[in-house]
């Protein structure tokens, strides 16, 4: 249900934006995350932002790393400035999917490769 993209290869200081599109049926979408994976390590959140757009980061993230989202087309974004090698991973989306059937999923994206090049 959630489609990520915008990963790739960058340099150390350079940007990159992700982004995570949710489709099917669709009530709506309270909160929308930002997790990664590096090899070797768990799954960390990233970032969040609540339906009303409230936000919250990974001390990692904070100053660098600015989530975002449209509701009308049940969509979140990622942009990430300052990259470090430090934020090489699979970065994944997520949301809390409210169906049309009333009934709330937790959706994951397929994940997008994040590789930052010292």
């Amino acid at each position: 249900q959630l489609q990520a993209s915008g990963g790739g290869l960058v340099q150390a200081g350079g940007s990159l934006r992700l982004s995570c599109a949710a489709s099917g049926s669709i009530f709506r979408i309270n909160g929308m995350h930002w997790y990664r994976q590096a090899p070797g390590k768990q799954r960390e959140l990233v970032a969040s932002i609540t339906s009303s757009g409230g936000t919250n980061y990974a001390d990692s993230a904070k100053g660098r790393f600015t989530i975002s989202r449209d509701n009308a087309k049940n969509a979140v974004a990622l942009q990430m400035n300052s990259l470090k090698p430090e934020d090489t991973a699979v970065y994944y989306c997520n949301g809390e999917v409210v169906t049309t059937a009333r009934v709330t999923l937790s959706s994951w994206g397929q994940g997008t490769q994040v590789t930052v090049s010292s």
